[in-house]
């Protein structure tokens, strides 16, 4: 296309979109960076003046969307994803705990993980008298508080519980501190339930866990959580080891229990940047949907909490290659496959938990649709499948 032709807005009848069409308009904002096309900075001009992080959710997205792209052309993508998540004091950890616990209370996906996971774990655990929970991001220990409190209320003798939270630095900016502040709050739920219970801390990203981390010992029940965390754990596309498979061949030599698996349902780990931009354009319009009609647009809260906690992800999406890709998602048939080829088989959930999600969402918009297929639960929104449920022994 010749720079004659893009005087004015002919570049837009060349490219076949039809004005005011927002998600067109991001769609061939992400094609022409792919192709670094010579129309690419005249595209996204016009998408800059069609997008508001206080508007509609293709325009929320949309802002996000291009801010990803110009992070991508100049190569700040990392920095900015960073900052993001709050490594750097843009906001104080207080803040940021209200982000995101304001998300987890107007949409059910972390709600959904936890619950469908516990709902497998005391499944398996039942009649153990020693259980070792094993968390790969315990992040701020939320999704044990009913779990203590479910092992507490057994009937005859209650269990020795252990959990073993595994974290990086990045959550500990967020909490406001080390896995210490976690071990002692879920120390004095413990102890409010008359639980025997204790803590051990490993300070690590999960492709740093070695065996020795773990601290086994004869006698316990292990499980191994894995809710929202293997997606960031590098694979053999990113360098020479493949610490997604390793990590999974270690946690079967423990001869667990039970493991559970709570990732988001997209394809963006190995797929080429285009691909991805669409993939990523397409999962983040239900989720920016899912918000909108329990949030008003307005709300400055919600546009702090999708900034610091739905914005990071789609700008490492779209902005970073490579180690400094950390959102690197996989469909569900593509973690069954490592699953299987490490050696679990499939542990399906029970249908109290089909029951007790199907339950949860009837506080929700009617949009959001929950499947059950072999064992595995889905939870989605209208057409969408967002994140998916599974267990494994």
């Amino acid at each position: 296309m010749s720079d004659t032709a893009l005087h004015g807005n002919n570049w837009r009848e060349l490219l076949g979109i039809q004005t005011g069409d927002l998600r067109q308009v991001i769609v061939a904002c992400g094609k022409a960076v792919d192709e670094n096309a010579v129309y690419m900075d005249a595209l996204m001009s016009e998408l800059r003046e069609m997008v508001s992080v206080s508007g509609e959710p293709m325009q929320r997205l949309g802002a996000y969307m291009l801010e990803g792209l110009i992070a991508r052309l100049s190569f700040t993508g990392h920095a900015l994803y960073k900052s993001l998540k709050c490594k750097e004091p843009v906001a104080t950890s207080s803040e940021l705990l209200s982000y995101m616990h304001l998300l987890y209370e107007i949409c059910p996906f972390f709600k959904f993980g936890y619950m469908s996971a516990n709902g497998a774990i005391a499944e398996a655990v039942k009649g153990e008298d020693i259980i070792h929970i094993i968390d790969f991001q315990i992040a701020q220990g939320s999704q044990w508080m009913t779990m203590i409190q479910a092992l507490a209320s057994r009937p005859g003798r209650r269990p020795y519980l252990r959990i073993t939270g595994i974290d990086d630095s990045n959550s500990a900016h967020a909490r406001g501190g080390g896995l210490d502040m976690v071990g002692q709050r879920l120390h004095r739920m413990a102890q409010s339930c008359g639980l025997p219970f204790e803590f051990n801390a490993v300070p690590a990203a999960s492709h740093e866990v070695v065996f020795e981390d773990l601290c086994l010992r004869s006698g316990e029940a292990i499980v191994v959580n894995f809710a929202y965390q293997l997606h960031h754990t590098p694979d053999e596309s990113v360098g020479i080891e493949n610490h997604r498979d390793r990590i999974l061949r270690m946690v079967k030599s423990l001869s667990p229990k039970v493991v559970t698996l709570v990732e988001q349902e997209a394809n963006t780990n190995t797929a080429p940047f285009f691909l991805r931009y669409m993939e990523t354009l397409d999962y983040y319009t239900a989720m920016f949907e899912a918000i909108d009609v329990a949030c008003p647009r307005d709300d400055k809260k919600r546009i702090s909490t999708e900034q610091h906690c739905v914005a990071r992800d789609i700008v490492n999406l779209i902005a970073c290659e490579g180690a400094e890709r950390i959102e690197r998602h996989e469909p569900f048939g593509k973690w069954r496959a490592r699953l299987v080829m490490a050696g679990f088989r499939p542990y399906p959930l029970s249908p109290v938990v089909n029951r007790t999600i199907k339950t949860l969402l009837d506080s929700y918009h009617s949009h959001y649709r929950l499947e059950e297929r072999d064992g595995i639960l889905y939870l989605g929104w209208k057409n969408r499948k967002l994140v998916v449920s599974s267990a494994w022994c």
